[in-house]
Formats: structure tokens, C-alpha cells, sequence
């Protein structure tokens, strides 16, 4: 089953606004330079609105079907904001911003739904109004938060809403998608150990916070484990422990931090308990005190049941049964589209991305060759959706 022929007409111009945003990178909310072009670009292809700076820097398009009989309000979103990473890839239009890349396909994602807004613009062989949504700070910032907070499905009175991504690995022109929990909450830590510091010849007279923090991090993966059911899905990673400047002397603290992801609301609330009793406990037995910060971050991105199963229909249509996987397993990365998707039913997807880096890596670079896959997925949802 093919794609829309009318993207493999304008796949050079799509892959030129990408690349245009690869050379210049921009990080959270600071997407000045890519929101404007985005909007320029929207205003040329005549939709019955837009408007920036919404969530801070997002910017929305409306566009009007043939009909507007339905009533109905379909959003659809791609996300804008680049990494603080410095890239290898050799590609002629590598980033010109020293230690900042498009190193998670943001620029292919906020392309193809440009692409997708100029043909539903030209064709509007639809019943009801297709709502583009463009966000910034998805990479740690709670843009898609932000959007909401600001008014994003009321004042369009957005019905459903679906997001899609690419996936290094996955061949190119498959999707895949769940319904129910696809990808994990994000949480947070920090953890003090204080101890009493003292020159390191005479640690009878100190607490020392390394060996107090070392078997902290320790103790702490018993917590996945030994205290969550094998059947069941959840990380505590410490990735920083910072203590001590000098050879000779131990250190008054230890400084660890890390994230923690989980796939329900129960777990969740059982990990970040047992981590707190955990870390207080395990510094009380070295004499130590544990200081600990934990804050909720992302929530889970869960798909609704029968959005996805719509998703998983119209990606069919676009790619073949054959090459959607309406199971793919759920993942412990985490995305701010949860918020989207706690504020209005719609669905996740993930797109091929083919044999590439990975996401976050500075040799990964996004694939042009699935701009017309992406670009008919978001057509043919809303063409649909809400047939004229």
C-alpha cells in the first residue's frame, strides 16, 4: 500500500527544511529561529491560523477541511528542540552550533508535519479542522506541559491528539505502537551523604561518605532486584557520585544522583518508597545522614486503547499490515507527550528510522528516506479520521 504521492513530488523540498534545522540547533525553549520558520512556513501555505508562543515558543496551525460538519478536532504534534551534544556525523549540513545537534530526529518530526500541513492546506479533503502542533523543550523541559497549561486543547478544542517518533533499528516504512503504557515516567534524585570528614590517615576519627554512598548505590539495586515482581518493569540508575578534592583527606559529603522509570502509577509509588527508606537507612547503619530529593518528572505516556488502535489502522494503510507491530514493547525512555496525552485521548507511535545511531548519539542522523512514510501517516490520520 503506497504513500501519498504528492510528498515523493516535494520529499526535496521537506528534506531541505530538515536539513536547514539540523545546521542550526536550538536547546528547550530557546527554539526562536526554528519556531519562526515554522510559522513562516505555515503562513506560506495559507492555513486558517497560526499563532506562536504558546508554552513559550510553541507554535500552532489550523486547518479547515472541506466540510466542518463533524465538528471534530483532530492535533497533531511534532517536537522542535535540539541536544547539548557535539556531533561527528559527517553530513553537509552538520550542525554550525559548537556542542549542540539534532541527535533525536526532532528536525525530521517538525519537517514531516510541516510537509503534512502543506498538503492538508492544498487538498483539505476532510471533514472538521487539523490542528499542528509544534513544541519546544521536549528534551527535559515539559514543553508539552507547558503548551497545555497555556490553553493548547481548549482554546481549539482539540478531540484527540497523536504524536509520532523515529526509531534507529526499525526498518524503514514500519511503525510500531501499544496501547496502554508505551514509554516510562522520568523521575529524579539527588542524595547528600553526610558524613565527618578528616584526614584520610585516621579514618577511625571520620564518617566517611564514600564507603556510606558506596553501599548505597549498592543497596539500591536490590530494589529492582529483589522487591519488583520479575514480570514487571522498572530502573533506579545512578549515573553521577561526586566527593572529596584531595588525596589525603575523606570528604564531609558524597553527592549522587540518577533517574528512576517505571510503567505504572502503583510502581512508581512502590520504587520512589522503597528508594527513600532505602538510602536513609543504608547512610543510618555507616553513621551517616542521607539527604534525598526526589522529584516526579515525566509522567508515563500512555495510550489510549482505541486512538492507537486507529493509529495502528492508519499506519497499516500507509505501510501494510504486515509491517505495523501493534505490540512493540514498551520502553523505559521517557517523552512529554504523556502530557499531551493526559489532557486528551490519542496515541504514540514510533516510525523506522532504518539502521542508524541511536537516539542521543553524536554520529545519529535523521533519515530522509522516511519523510514520505511520516508525511502520509499524518495525512491519512486525519483524512481518516474525518472523511469528507
Amino acid at each position: 500500500m503506497p504513500v501519498i504521492n504528492r510528498f515523493a513530488e516535494f520529499h526535496d523540498d521537506i528534506a531541505a527544511w530538515r536539513h536547514d534545522i539540523h545546521r542550526h540547533p536550538e536547546i528547550l525553549y530557546e527554539v526562536h529561529r526554528t519556531a519562526a520558520t515554522v510559522a513562516e512556513k505555515l503562513r506560506s501555505f495559507g492555513l486558517d491560523e497560526v499563532v506562536t508562543g504558546i508554552g513559550r515558543t510553541g507554535v500552532v496551525g489550523v486547518i479547515r477541511g472541506r466540510k466542518n460538519g463533524s465538528g471534530r478536532v483532530i492535533g497533531l504534534r511534532a517536537d522542535m528542540d535540539a541536544l547539548p551534544i557535539r556531533e561527528t556525523a559527517d553530513v553537509p549540513y552538520r550542525s554550525e552550533v559548537d556542542g549542540r545537534m539534532h541527535a533525536c530526529g526532532h528536525d525530521g518530526h517538525t519537517a514531516m508535519l510541516l510537509g503534512a500541513a502543506r498538503y492538508l492546506a492544498e487538498t483539505r479533503n476532510f471533514d472538521g479542522t487539523a490542528v499542528v502542533i509544534f513544541q519546544p523543550a521536549e528534551e527535559g523541559g515539559a514543553g508539552g506541559r507547558a503548551m497545555v497549561e497555556d490553553g493548547l486543547m481548549t482554546r481549539w478544542g482539540i478531540d484527540e491528539v497523536y504524536g509520532m517518533h523515529n526509531m534507529p533499528g526499525m526498518p524503514v516504512g514500519h511503525f510500531g505502537t501499544r496501547p496502554g503504557p508505551f514509554m516510562a515516567s522520568t523521575d529524579e534524585f539527588g542524595i547528600r551523604i553526610l558524613g565527618r570528614g578528616g584526614h584520610a590517615a585516621r579514618p577511625h576519627l571520620t564518617i566517611d561518605p564514600i564507603a556510606a554512598g558506596t553501599a548505597v548505590v549498592q543497596a539500591l539495586q536490590s530494589i529492582v532486584s529483589r522487591n519488583v515482581d520479575p514480570l514487571q518493569s522498572a530502573v533506579v540508575s545512578v549515573t553521577r557520585f561526586h566527593a572529596g578534592e584531595a588525596l589525603n583527606v575523606i570528604a564531609e559529603y558524597a553527592e549522587l544522583a540518577g533517574t528512576v522509570r517505571t510503567l505504572t502509577p502503583e510502581m512508581r509509588d512502590f520504587v520512589e518508597a522503597r528508594f527513600k527508606k532505602v538510602a536513609a537507612s543504608v547512610a543510618e547503619a555507616y553513621g551517616a545522614t542521607a539527604e534525598i530529593r526526589y522529584r516526579r518528572n515525566y509522567p508515563i505516556t500512555v495510550n489510549h486503547p482505541e486512538q492507537t488502535a486507529f493509529a495502528v489502522k492508519v499506519a497499516a494503510s500507509v505501510a501494510g499490515a504486515a509491517n505495523v507491530d501493534p505490540q512493540t514493547p514498551p520502553l523505559m525512555g521517557g517523552e512529554d507527550f504523556s502530557y499531551m496525552l493526559e489532557a486528551r485521548p490519542g496515541a504514540f507511535i514510533f516510525i523506522g528510522n532504518g539502521d542508524t545511531a541511536g537516539l542521543h548519539h553524536p554520529a545519529y542522523d535523521f533519515n530522509d528516506a522516511i519523510i514520505p512514510y511520516g508525511c502520509s501517516y499524518w495525512a491519512k490520520l486525519v483524512e481518516t479520521a474525518m472523511p469528507a
